[in-house]
C-alpha cells in the first residue's frame, strides 16, 4: 500500500529534532529542466502564473534564482512542508521507525520535484501543480510530467504486498498522475462533515483529516488498504453506505 499526499505552499526548513538519515529526490533531471525554466521567469511573470503578490513573486524568483540542481542540502519533505495537510501528519513528533515506515510507504506529490518520499532533502520553492508553466514539453506541468509521475509511483508500489495506491492528494496534484499510465488499483479517501441531515466538505478539515489519516497509517504500521477503514481519529467513521470500491466517505459530526 502507497499513499500520496499533495505538498503545502506553507514551508519550515528548520531542522527535524532527530537526526534521520536524509535522501535525495529521484527525478533530478526533470527537476532541474524545470527549474531552469522557472529560473528564466521574471516578477511578473510568476505574479501572473501563480496569481501572487509582488512580494510573493519577488520571493519565488529569489527561490528559483538561488535554486541548485546538483545541492544536497535541504530539509527532509515531510518535515519541510507545514499547510493543513502536515498539521495531521505532524511528522516532526514521529520516532525514527515511524519515519522510516513512512519512507516506504507515503509519496508527496510535487509541482517541482514530481514524486517525493518523505526524507527527501528539498530546496524552499512554490510551483503548484496547477501552474500553466511553459515548457518543451508542453504548456503546463501537467504536460511537463506526462506519465512520469505515474512510472514512479508503479515502482514504488509493486514492491508491496498490497500495491493499492491510497489518494489522499488534492484534484489539483492527483490530476497530475496519469490514469492510464498506472498499473495499480486506486482508492481515494473523502473526508465529510454531517450537520443537519447532510454532509459537505470543508476544506480545512478535509486537508488535516488526509494528514491525521496518513499518520494512522504510519503509526498502525498499516500494509493493507481495507485496514484503512478502521480510522477513527477525530470523530470520522467509515460510511460503508456512502463509500464505493473505489471511493471511501469518511464522516464525522460538523464543527460549528
Amino acid at each position: 500500500m502507497l499513499i500520496v499526499l499533495s505538498p503545502a505552499k506553507r514551508l519550515d526548513f528548520s531542522e527535524p529534532l532527530i537526526a534521520v538519515e536524509h535522501t535525495l529526490p529521484r527525478l533530478a533531471e526533470d527537476t532541474a529542466s524545470l527549474a531552469k525554466t522557472a529560473k528564466r521567469q521574471t516578477k511578473a511573470d510568476l505574479r501572473r502564473l501563480m496569481g501572487i503578490s509582488d512580494d510573493l513573486a519577488q520571493l519565488n524568483r529569489e527561490r528559483f534564482q538561488a535554486f541548485d540542481p546538483e545541492a544536497t542540502e535541504g530539509t527532509p519533505a515531510a518535515f519541510a512542508f507545514a499547510g493543513d495537510v502536515y498539521q495531521g501528519l505532524d511528522a516532526r513528533s514521529l520516532d525514527a521507525q515511524a519515519i522510516a515506515f513512512a519512507q516506504d510507504r507515503v509519496r508527496i506529490l510535487s509541482g517541482l520535484y514530481g514524486v517525493l518520499r518523505p526524507l527527501d532533502r528539498i530546496q524552499p520553492y512554490r510551483l503548484e501543480m496547477g501552474t500553466r508553466l511553459k515548457t518543451r514539453r508542453g504548456a503546463s506541468l501537467y504536460d511537463f510530467w506526462g506519465d512520469r509521475l505515474s512510472k514512479q509511483l508503479n515502482e514504488d508500489a509493486l514492491t508491496h504486498a498490497d500495491p493499492t495506491l491510497v489518494n489522499l492528494a488534492s484534484q489539483e496534484y492527483f490530476g497530475a498522475v496519469d490514469a492510464k499510465a498506472l498499473k495499480i488499483p486506486v482508492v481515494a479517501c473523502h473526508f465529510r462533515e454531517a450537520k443537519d441531515g447532510e454532509t459537505k466538505i470543508i476544506s480545512f478539515f478535509a486537508k488535516k483529516a488526509r494528514g491525521t489519516m496518513a499518520r494512522f497509517a504510519i503509526e498502525q504500521r498499516i500494509d493493507r488498504v481495507e485496514d484503512l477503514k478502521a480510522f477513527e481519529r477525530d470523530g470520522y467513521a467509515y460510511d460503508k453506505a456512502a463509500s464505493t470500491g473505489t471511493d471511501w466517505i469518511f464522516i464525522r459530526a460538523g464543527n460549528s
